[in-house]
């Protein structure tokens, strides 16, 4: 595909920073080289079909000098994260980096292996496990699994380091802090679908790698593609302080709950004088509400949690490694390096406060805010995941939600209502694009694509619109220091040019969907009832469970679908269905198994018929 050239404006930035950023600190290449063993040669993955699930190879590119189509910042953060291979953090704990967008982490026990974190997909982690046995472990068997936290790319590998097997024979352990499986699966499945379609524009899984496309996303280079998989904790942990000994170690637990993910926890080894801190303290700002969307994190609950982790392990830590990105070794680095993030976080929450309560808006806020100097010139507190314009907003949504108290934006129109009216009062579609293509001959971009957005929304196949719209949002993207924002910004671009990329992962796959609670089950279906469609049906079933003896009324009423745990009652229900189990009812639900069905034998199918089917391509730049 071509490129338009890099824009003047854009040259004249990055020159700026490469004159001011710090690029003489090399601390960071050290540390990523450091305890260096073994890469994979070639570090390429592929599934049990051939296809290819990882490829770090493709970034190969990412060396050298930066070249003016990548923000010279995230172009050296991504040199760093392009790293990949077998590591020795200390004696004893040994880092797979560069096998997918986190880490595994192998800690070695008494008789085997603990295994942090197990990567996105089982293809992966099995890969990660191979280089470590390969240069270390021998056939050393897997003891335990540690998941810190409740995102994907922190246990959907997990099948690719045990099997639900040897967690059923009491073999492996697998460790979680208390609520992980409930937001594991409620995030990847209740708004799973539309969370997916936007993450590929996030980690732009589906642009070509180059330097005039995807170079990595701050966090990693990107997300394996292979499958994703959970095995539900048999240890879970509640409280700070808690302390297990697992295989011969000794471990001593932190809670972190709502701060990078709903659950999420530290842990300590003091035989081995190290501190994970799962995803809180990372080589980049992180985010506060992601891009992809999630819940709005807690920045002072989080900070609050790294206060809480220098005081209880600072001073006993020899090095903290994390999910992501390399260590940091020694007792004064690790104790500034939790500091400045501690005040990362605190920072933006605080002083989007103090504006908020000046009236400011979340936008207005964003524009004017500005970090520390030391955290400005901190490699590890630059937004390359998360930025501070979107987390400004994010902590604005927090505490005011979506409206900014004006009342001529409480009520507006949508995009595809708006952009007509926009572009009529300019003077229809073509006036609109010769004033963004004045926009962009002055570098002002941001105002040509809100101009072309107009546009676009007014007339989706206007060709001059597109691709105008398409060379400035490439722009925007060749200036972006934040790898999320030049990966939505270069997907926009690429679905202008070519029609839409598509969704690149199911995280909603028979082995996460096994994991939902049957009222999660009931919830999942509430959610795709066709409310309108329902209006005029009302129903209430009875779902019994033959292996539990256990029933739940559904009862369907002006497009509300509502599910409670009472005891049968056939006199009353238009149809009683009977599951066997809850896997039989999984099945039925996707059409692959018939359940027995007395009373109505309609009923059952009236339901069925008023559910939507998630849509994983649906548009995001076009109408």
């Amino acid at each position: 595909m071509e490129h338009q050239p890099v824009s003047a404006t854009v040259e004249a930035a990055h020159s700026e920073h490469l004159r001011t950023l710090p690029f003489e600190d090399t601390t960071d290449f050290e540390d990523a080289d450091r305890g260096f063993i073994a890469a994979l040669t070639p570090c390429v993955i592929t599934a049990a079909d051939g296809r290819v699930v990882w490829d770090n190879d493709s970034y190969d590119f990412v060396a050298g000098q930066p070249p003016t189509s990548v923000h010279p910042s995230l172009w050296r953060q991504s040199q760093l994260a392009a790293k990949q291979g077998l590591y020795e953090v200390v004696e004893g704990i040994y880092q797979v980096r560069g096998f997918d967008l986190s880490n595994i982490t192998f800690v070695e026990g008494d008789s085997g292996v603990i295994v942090i974190d197990p990567l996105i997909s089982t293809e992966v982690a099995a890969a990660a496990l191979a280089l470590y046995r390969e240069h270390r472990g021998g056939d050393r068997p897997v003891t335990a699994v540690i998941y810190t936290h409740s995102h994907v790319d922190h246990f959907g590998g997990v099948l690719g380091v045990t099997s639900q097997a040897d967690v059923d024979a009491g073999r492996v352990a697998v460790i979680a802090p208390e609520g992980f499986i409930e937001h594991a699966v409620s995030e990847n499945v209740y708004a799973g679908t539309a969370m997916a379609r936007r993450a590929g524009y996030m980690y732009g899984t589906m642009l070509a790698r180059g330097p005039h496309g995807q170079v990595g996303c701050g966090l990693g280079q990107n997300t394996s593609t292979g499958e994703v998989s959970v095995i539900v904790p048999t240890v879970t942990i509640s409280h700070t302080g808690e302390t297990h000994t697992v295989d011969g170690v000794a471990i001593e637990f932190q809670m972190a709950p709502g701060s990078e993910a709903p659950a999420e926890m530290h842990f300590y080894f003091p035989q081995f004088r190290a501190l994970c801190m799962a995803e809180n303290a990372t080589h980049n700002q992180h985010n506060l509400l992601t891009l992809r969307g999630a819940l709005v994190r807690d920045p002072r609950a989080w900070a609050g949690y790294l206060t809480e982790a220098i005081d209880t392990f600072a001073g006993r830590a020899d090095v903290v490694f994390a999910s992501h990105h390399w260590p940091t070794w020694g007792a004064e680095r690790i104790a500034e390096y939790l500091a400045l993030q501690r005040d990362l976080y605190a920072y933006l929450h605080d002083q989007t406060l103090r504006l908020l309560n000046q009236g400011h808006t979340g936008t207005e806020i964003a524009e004017q805010f500005r970090l520390p100097p030391a955290l400005e010139r901190a490699w590890h507190a630059r937004g390359y995941y998360g930025s501070v314009s979107h987390n400004v907003k994010a902590v604005y949504q927090r505490y005011l939600g979506w409206f900014d108290g004006n009342p001529a934006r409480l009520w507006p129109h949508p995009p595809e209502a708006a952009g007509p009216r926009y572009v009529a009062a300019l003077g229809g579609v073509d006036r609109v694009v010769e004033l963004a293509e004045a926009a962009f001959d002055d570098g002002d971009f941001r105002w040509a694509a809100t101009l072309l957005d107009h546009a676009v929304f007014t007339d989706a196949e206007h060709a001059g619109a597109r691709r105008l719209y398409a060379d400035t949002l490439e722009q925007l993207a060749y200036g972006a220091e934040n790898a999320t924002w030049r990966n939505f910004f270069l997907s926009g671009a690429a679905e202008l040019r070519g029609g839409v990329l598509g969704t690149a992962v199911d995280t909603t796959s028979t082995s996460m969907l096994t994991q939902l609670a049957v009222e999660q089950i009931f919830d999942t279906l509430a959610i795709r009832v066709n409310g309108p469609r329902a209006w005029d049906l009302e129903l209430a079933l009875d779902v019994s469970f033959a292996d539990t003896g256990v029933n739940y009324r559904l009862t369907l009423r002006n497009g509300v679908l509502v599910h409670r745990k009472v005891p049968a009652d056939p006199g009353s229900a238009d149809v009683t269905i009977t599951a066997g189990t809850k896997l039989a009812l999984l099945a039925a639900l996707l059409g692959k198994q018939q359940l027995e069905v007395s009373g109505d034998q309609t009923a059952w199918a009236k339901l069925l018929g008023v559910l939507d089917r998630a849509d994983p391509n649906f548009n995001i730049v076009t109408p």
